[in-house]
């Protein structure tokens, strides 16, 4: 069944003329049902505030050279309107992790930053499940640390996201 949009077509958007009113409406509907116009309350706007709260979903089981498993409690706060866990989230939780690898073998005083990251979806982690994300370096080289994830439901062992890692090494500038 259709919901009706309750823009109207008269209303005043900075929209190419060849957009279908119609359609904007909708898409202005969607936005506004992922909250648009909702305000992020003071206490989410600090510095960090990301990874702080995605790491607190996050419980470490193992870590050594170039290795890290975790366990991620799936949560409503980082689930879409199915029930699952967000695909935002996934790649959010594959950038730390990741990033976490990548210090295992990469030296203090080098400084990384992600280059680029791929996120497949196979199949989705629902609500109050828990994830299983095995973390490990492919390759470390003098430029490159390249890392891949597996993330697998915990009761069933089930793959359901796999995702890569490419972080760029520079050396800190000594001046």
């Amino acid at each position: 069944m259709a919901v009706k949009p309750s823009y109207s077509s008269s209303t005043t958007l900075p929209i190419s003329n060849k957009s279908d009113p119609e359609h904007v409406s909708y898409t202005l509907d969607f936005l506004k049902r992922m909250g648009i116009d909702e305000t992020v309350p003071q206490s989410c706007n600090v510095t960090d505030f990301y990874s702080k709260f995605y790491g607190n979903f996050i419980k470490v089981n193992h870590i050594q050279r170039g290795r890290i498993s975790s366990t991620i409690t799936v949560k409503p706060p980082t689930c879409n309107s199915y029930g699952t866990l967000h695909g935002g989230s996934v790649g959010t939780y594959a950038e730390l992790l990741s990033t976490a690898c990548a210090r295992t073998v990469v030296a203090e005083d080098k400084e990384i930053f992600l280059g680029e990251i791929s996120v497949s979806y196979l199949s989705a982690a629902p609500t109050d499940s828990e994830v299983v994300a095995d973390v490990s370096v492919v390759k470390s080289g003098r430029n490159v640390t390249v890392i891949a994830m597996e993330f697998k439901l915990k009761k069933t062992g089930t793959l359901i996201y796999i995702a890569h890692a490419t972080f760029y090494n520079t050396p800190v500038a000594k001046l």
